[in-house]
């Protein structure tokens, strides 16, 4: 009877720990009008696609005849392209958005987060606008869609620029926190109703060659994108949707100008896939970016856009 009781007290103990700890780490999804003051001032605008408001910035050179749309991967935002946007808006029109399940997007209608149907969604989205030829460019899942649509629609694309982009299967060295638990289905209910901000932290700094160059703010950014209602549910569907490597043999159909840059810190992407992308697309240009991780764009804007500035002047 004695231990009995004792078991009971332990159980009932670590039931106490754990509620706490959802208690304190409590965060439910908010809603897109509260998250819009701070994270879509002007020259943020939705668009409608195919009825999805999707988050859209168009900025720079108005008469662009071919302007250069950046795609984010996946859980960042159209946010992490603004080191780029500002060095090159002088000279161009860019045009980013945020991805469906991602940023203020959110989650699209049918919750189908395949690469194929991304690819279809950029398509859409150009039409929409009524841009007819672009370059095109992404990160990670960014990149995957990217050189998909380049394979989709080659009459549509001038160029191509991958950083750190899907596209083969992989083996990371190391996965960020978040995605760990996305990936877990006996953890569903804690990753939708709860978000610690160390936890935020840690996935961030995970993905940068210098986990010192992760501000606060750039936490709250992740942290926000995350909360926003919808979000964290499409993040699960869409590693349960996950097909690394589907549609790799394609991407030796590629034929226009590529520029491939990549950190040289990336655990989760593997540098020696930058190598498979140089080997499998004719032509194209790898510089590799040897203290940075898996988004060096955000990481150090300034070093990487030089060689994007360069690659865009060069005669196809």
């Amino acid at each position: 009877m004695r231990i009995t009781l004792i078991v009971l007290g332990i159980i009932m103990l670590l039931f106490s720990i754990v509620c706490f700890a959802i208690l304190l780490t409590w965060a439910p999804d908010k809603p897109v009008e509260e998250l819009l003051p701070r994270w879509a001032p002007a020259p943020s605008q939705f668009i409608a696609v195919k009825g999805l408001p999707v988050h859209v910035r168009d900025e720079g050179l108005r008469d662009d005849p071919v302007p250069l749309v950046l795609i984010h991967g996946t859980s960042a935002s159209l946010h992490t392209w603004e080191g780029w946007v500002a060095a090159l808006k002088t000279q161009r029109r860019i045009i980013s958005m945020d991805i469906p399940a991602f940023g203020l997007t959110g989650p699209n209608f049918e919750d189908d987060y395949h690469s194929p149907t991304y690819a279809k969604f950029i398509l859409d989205l150009m039409d929409t606008m009524h841009v007819s030829r672009f370059i095109i460019g992404g990160n990670s899942l960014g990149g995957e869609i990217a050189w998909q649509v380049a394979v989709a629609a080659p009459d549509r694309v001038e160029r191509l620029i991958l950083v750190d982009a899907g596209g083969y299967a992989f083996t990371p060295t190391s996965i960020p926190l978040g995605f760990l638990m996305a990936r877990m289905p006996e953890a569903a209910w804690l990753m939708e109703h709860t978000l610690p901000r160390h936890m935020m932290e840690a996935s961030v700094k995970n993905v940068y060659g210098n986990p010192d160059k992760v501000t606060s703010d750039l936490v709250d950014r992740y942290q926000a994108m995350t909360l926003r209602a919808g979000n964290r549910h499409a993040l699960r569907v869409r590693f349960s949707q996950l097909d690394h490597g589907a549609q790799a043999a394609s991407i030796k159909r590629i034929q226009i100008p590529t520029l491939i840059i990549w950190g040289g810190k990336d655990h989760l992407i593997p540098p020696e896939n930058a190598k498979w992308f140089q080997r499998d697309i004719a032509g194209s240009k790898l510089v590799m970016f040897e203290q940075l991780g898996h988004v060096p764009h955000e990481e150090d804007p300034a070093a990487t856009v030089a060689v994007v500035r360069d690659f865009l002047k060069q005669t196809p």
